[in-house]
């Protein structure tokens, strides 16, 4: 009797095993800009250098940062009624209270640690504004709204809408500090929001000299937005404001948080199929964009609620 032993090269070793994601670049993004009356945003999705493809399935992120609004005698600031077709809204409410509204039917508020997810699809009008009493009270504000592509099949949905209050985000401890998983999972804990193609969105607090380590399909986009603090990874750090990017070339992402910091952890599966975007509408073709646009105008996307509660009540 003979036996065999097979010894495995180094190189054979060493691709077995698994690897931290690079931060290919760092992105400050552009210049604080208002979005109606009620929202004091930067834009940072997209952002100079990175292209479309390399953040599939997002399509924008806007931050807006720490910003104290002063009481209204009456009124609330925000935006009107505005269509969407093709894609998803995910607002994350951090300090002060948003009220929604939509012609579908849905409507209500969130507040410190909420998320509200919109799917346009088909075709929706909303609009978004300060919450009443916070409006009257005025205070610190501060939230991001994350656009989220859908894929060829699912763009004419009927609209749908998640209001995920902080009560239902699982909360997981780390050493050093705490994740709330929205999206996807974090070891073994999933968040609640349904998506349409894979994605992980993760709400992650870290004492200076913290480290995170979350494990992601190495095909899918990352990226990393610094809401306050400064993080590193590989020798890059990324301060308030910026998106970090990392490449596709291991399997989770790894990151110190130098000063104690606020991050949000974006991930997903791309969707590669053509994009063509005008204003609210993101599409495949020029010809669905234009069909959109004659929808909207024609009505199909359906009328203005008149009485309705909501947010301009």
């Amino acid at each position: 009797m003979s036996t065999t032993t097979q010894t495995l090269s180094s190189s054979t070793v060493h691709t077995a095993l698994p690897r931290a994601r690079t931060l290919e670049s760092v992105h400050g993004g552009g210049p604080l800009h208002w979005v109606g009356d009620g929202f004091r945003v930067k834009t940072v999705v997209p952002s100079g250098g990175i292209s479309q493809e390399r953040v599939s399935p997002f399509l924008l992120l806007d931050h807006h940062p720490p910003y104290d609004y002063a009481p209204l005698a009456r009124g609330q600031r925000g935006v009107g009624w505005h269509p969407h077709r093709g894609f998803e809204t995910v607002t994350l409410a951090f300090q002060g209270h948003v009220a929604h509204r939509d012609n579908a039917g849905h409507s209500g508020v969130i507040g410190p640690g909420d998320v509200q997810w919109m799917t346009a699809a088909s075709g929706i009008l909303h609009e978004e504004y300060h919450e009443q009493a916070f409006s009257r009270r005025g205070g610190p504000f501060e939230m991001l709204q994350l656009w989220v592509n859908l894929p060829r099949t699912h763009k004419k949905d009927a609209p749908g809408y998640q209001p995920i209050t902080a009560a239902q985000i699982p909360t997981v401890s780390i050493d050093g500090g705490t994740v709330r998983v929205i999206a996807g999972s974090f070891g073994d804990t999933r968040g609640p929001a349904r998506t349409f193609t894979p994605i992980t969105l993760l709400d992650v607090h870290l004492r200076a000299g913290s480290d995170l380590h979350v494990a992601l399909p190495k095909h899918h986009n990352t990226l990393a937005l610094v809401a306050s603090g400064r993080i590193s990874s590989g020798g890059e750090q990324a301060s308030q404001g910026d998106v970090a990017l990392f490449a596709n070339d291991g399997d989770f992402l790894t990151l110190r948080a130098d000063e104690d910091t606020h991050l949000l952890v974006l991930s997903g599966e791309p969707i590669r199929e053509p994009i063509v975007h005008y204003g609210p509408f993101v599409m495949n073709s020029q010809r669905e964009v234009i069909q959109a646009i004659h929808d909207f105008e024609a009505g199909r996307f359906g009328s203005v609620p008149e009485d309705a509660p909501g947010a301009t009540s």
